[in-house]
């Protein structure tokens, strides 16, 4: 058996442009596709794989990241906590910059407020037991794969009795964006490339009732080029065979069913909101 090299195999030119060759050949029709996870608009531009497409192949860009579409006022509740000086704000570093209505995290914090930037969730357990007197408030963001750290952490503070943890929770999901562009009446797209760490979270059955109803074809992709290539091409033919399905091409990672114990953890502490509005 051959080994696979995770990086260079999946960014082999040779195999890139073999690809947009049979992309070329098998392509019978104009296709707007969405790939939903900005890590996928990241490698698209980078390697250039627009350009390596016939014109029937459009991308239309989808909602981003959970940093991007967080709204001033959210952030903005942040801030207002951060003035009290009984309070320490935690967030992860993606959430120092993004403005709220009137500031940032960062230029509250180059104020003298009191927020810290952690690299993990855990992280704020220290911070904590280091300041017992202060309330630390862990402003969590993040789509399906981020939210089992959050609830972790949720778990551990109730575990250890700790008393001066607290929680602003910002996660969201992917298919009710979905779900809202599809229902606006505006979209115009024909499949999505679906997310891939979302999915070794959530699992590709997710995407299901999101064929079922825009009868729209979703193929789940790795981020690197020619796992979105391979995609392309399995959109490609599953127009040409009048099918409209969710496939997993980033099998390497992901599974129908998904990660069931990191799904148990977030149904055992969070339940999803009516409403969360999203900029943009």
């Amino acid at each position: 058996m051959s080994n696979i090299d995770y990086i260079k195999d999946f960014r082999d030119s040779k195999r890139i442009q073999a690809l947009a060759k049979l992309i070329q050949k098998e392509v019978d029709r104009n296709i707007n596709i969405m790939e939903v996870c900005g890590g996928h608009t990241h490698t698209i531009m980078k390697y250039g794989l627009k350009q390596l497409l016939p014109e029937e192949i459009d991308f239309i860009h989808g909602p981003g990241c959970p940093v991007c579409i967080m709204p001033k006022e959210r952030i903005d509740h942040a801030i207002a906590l951060a003035q009290d000086e009984d309070n320490i704000v935690a967030t992860l570093g993606d959430m120092i910059r993004v403005p709220g209505s009137r500031s940032s995290l960062q230029k509250e914090r180059a104020k003298g407020k009191n927020i810290k930037v952690v690299y993990a969730p855990f992280d704020v357990l220290k911070i904590a037991k280091e300041n017992p007197d202060k309330k630390v408030i862990y402003f969590a963001i993040g789509f399906e794969t981020t939210t089992p750290m959050t609830t972790a952490l949720i778990e551990r503070v109730v575990k250890e009795n700790i008393k001066n943890v607290y929680f602003h929770i910002n996660h969201v999901l992917v298919p009710p964006p979905i779900k809202a562009i599809m229902d606006s009446g505006e979209a115009k797209i024909d499949a999505f490339i679906g997310p891939s760490h979302v999915s070794v979270i959530a699992g590709a059955k997710i995407y299901k009732e999101i064929v079922d109803l825009y009868k729209t074809p979703v193929v789940v992709a790795g981020f690197e080029p020619v796992d979105i290539m391979e995609s392309i091409l399995w959109i490609i033919r599953q127009f040409k065979e009048n099918r409209r399905e969710v496939e997993i091409q980033y099998k390497r990672a992901v599974s129908w069913e998904g990660n069931v114990k990191a799904q148990e953890m977030i149904n055992k502490y969070l339940e999803p909101r009516e409403v969360f509005r999203w900029r943009g």
